[in-house]
């Protein structure tokens, strides 16, 4: 307090040697006291009225804290006297069992009365609701079905809020309303085979599509109050919940599948192109279902069914089954061609998926490949192995016919410059070209490698053929009068060389990207060497042929040089 009053005469101190600075400020000391003095006087008055305030706010808290205690003295006296109301009334309260029997009787009664004339109405609505689906009014149908699963589900909560334990009135509020389920089980068949044949309906009449739609997102609206009423109260009324709406996506989806696989009509016994065609057909029915898909089923849905998103899935999902399916079968090499060309190649392509009339909505580089890498390079590693095989004997054969006409008593035929030659040649390059062409159309590097088969496959072929030449040599100086025309075929098997020399080099220069690619240019040495091999020895025949015709000329004179 001391400290308090020593700090304030402090102040006052130095208040009054502000306002006494100047000498002439000692005419208004007079004035600055008054001044003072109402300031103090004004202080005084709020400091007593505040004081007043305190004052009186705790004499109000006191009355009210004597009030306070006086009411919970009179609620300890209530409590008390219900206390024994209520001991003295337990007795009487179990006297009353009959009457809660009766109130929850009544209660059943009355909720009976309010339904009374949906109840008596069933048989007459079920009626009613079998004729409408079979004259294939699905929504006025639905209508009266939405009313019996309502007056059945009423009842039934009622019961159960009741009475969950009580079974029995269950089953004959389930029983009596036991064809409803029937109905909604009809209507629902009804609804499925529009739906399997949606893209067939949405060109002829999509208001019938339309109509189902509506009817499944009724059903999945009623499916999720149900579901929001089950957590509160833990009643599920019978065939709930429907879930039509993902049984609508099955039931699609298996309409794509059926589709995709009903497109083979062929065998490869009825006919050799029966996977072309079965491809083909696959193509144009994707196609066409995917544009109508994407045109006008889109506008049957809601947008949050995203119908077409569902279906291009769907279809791409059959289609991959489908090809594994094919992929599986003991393939032929020609038939694994096209189906690896359909696969890499068709199917992403403006012919199907990248049709302008599926853009935006398809985008081909996001699609999925419909076979895995390992199933293709399994098919290719069969095609390589079976193309190996076919190119092996080709070649045989094209030689065992080329030998065939060495021993004619005809001259081989002549080129356009009058040279000597046979069709050996042209049969194995048109080989060669037919089954790059082929390879070209899967990818580049099964074009490479059917290139490197070729040749290393021609190398082998060389090796024959000159083995074959030396057997016509020593056949024909066995007998020098056979084959007839000898001579013309050596010509000819000459001439045969330069244009495997030819076209071997336009078959790379033609197929091949570059000469330094591994494995390709190594072949061309090794064939040269032996079709010059070849080309020598047949020279060497002709001048052999020309000097044993010399000697036996000799042999024939009556003198000798």
């Amino acid at each position: 307090m001391k400290e308090t009053d020593r700090e304030a005469v402090a102040t006052a101190v130095q208040r009054v040697a502000g306002m006494l600075q100047r000498p002439d400020q000692l005419d208004k000391v007079e004035q600055y006291r008054r001044r003072e003095a109402r300031k103090k006087a004004s202080v005084e008055a709020r400091l007593k009225a505040a004081i007043q305030s305190q004052l009186d706010g705790v004499r109000t808290g006191l009355s009210q804290l004597h009030s306070a205690l006086s009411d919970v003295t009179d609620i300890q006296r209530s409590l008390a006297d219900v206390s024994r109301d209520w001991r003295q009334s337990i007795n009487t309260v179990e006297s009353l069992k009959d009457v809660k029997d009766a109130v929850v009787r009544h209660s059943q009664l009355a909720a009976a009365v309010e339904n009374l004339k949906n109840i008596f109405s069933v048989p007459e609505i079920v009626r009613e609701t079998q004729d409408l689906i079979e004259q294939g009014a699905l929504l006025q149908a639905h209508r009266k079905l939405m009313d019996l699963e309502c007056s059945r589900d009423g009842l039934m909560y009622e019961q159960y809020r009741m009475d969950s334990g009580n079974t029995r009135d269950m089953t004959l509020i389930h029983g009596y309303f036991g064809s409803t389920q029937g109905l909604s089980d009809e209507l629902a068949k009804q609804l499925w085979m529009v739906l399997q044949r949606s893209l067939v309906t949405v060109r002829r009449d999509p208001t019938l599509l339309v109509s189902v739609v509506r009817i499944i997102e009724r059903e999945e609206k009623i499916d999720r109050r149900i579901l929001d009423r089950k957590k509160q109260t833990g009643f599920v009324p019978p065939g709930r919940p429907k879930n039509w709406k993902e049984k609508m996506f099955a039931i699609l989806d298996r309409t794509v599948t059926t589709r995709i696989e009903g497109t083979q009509a062929d065998t490869r016994e009825s006919d050799k192109m029966w996977l072309v065609r079965h491809l083909e057909i696959i193509r144009k029915y994707v196609l066409d279902d995917l544009i109508v898909a994407k045109n006008l089923m889109v506008q049957c849905f809601p947008p949050h069914y995203e119908i077409f998103r569902n279906l291009l899935s769907m279809y791409h999902q059959a289609l991959s089954t489908r090809m594994q399916e094919l992929a599986s079968e003991d393939l032929e090499a020609n038939e694994i061609v096209s189906l690896l060309t359909w696969v890499l190649n068709t199917y992403t392509s403006a012919e199907m998926m990248g049709n302008a009339e599926l853009a935006p909505e398809v985008d081909v580089s996001t699609l999925e490949p419909l076979l895995s890498p390992d199933v293709v390079s399994e098919l290719l590693d069969t095609y390589m192995s079976t193309l190996t095989s076919n190119i092996i004997a080709w070649l045989r054969k094209a030689l065992e016919t080329d030998k065939k006409d060495w021993l004619k008593e005809t001259e081989p035929e002549a080129d356009q410059d009058g040279y000597y030659q046979t069709t050996l040649p042209a049969i194995v390059f048109q080989m060669f070209e037919q089954n790059l062409q082929v390879a070209a159309q899967i990818s580049e590097d099964l074009k490479t490698k059917v290139l490197v088969l070729c040749l290393q496959q021609m190398n082998s072929f060389l090796s024959r053929y000159k083995d074959e030449t030396q057997s016509y040599k020593e056949q024909h100086l066995r007998d020098r009068q056979h084959p007839h025309c000898y001579v013309q075929y050596v010509i000819a098997i000459i001439n045969n060389c330069q244009t495997f020399k030819e076209s071997i080099v336009s078959l790379k220069r033609k197929y091949l990207k570059s000469d330094a690619e591994a494995g390709v240019s190594l072949s061309q040495p090794s064939m040269d060497g032996i079709l010059d091999a070849i080309a020598k020895e047949g020279c060497g025949s002709l001048l052999e042929e020309v000097f044993l015709d010399l000697e036996v000329g000799a042999t024939s004179l009556p003198f000798r040089f």
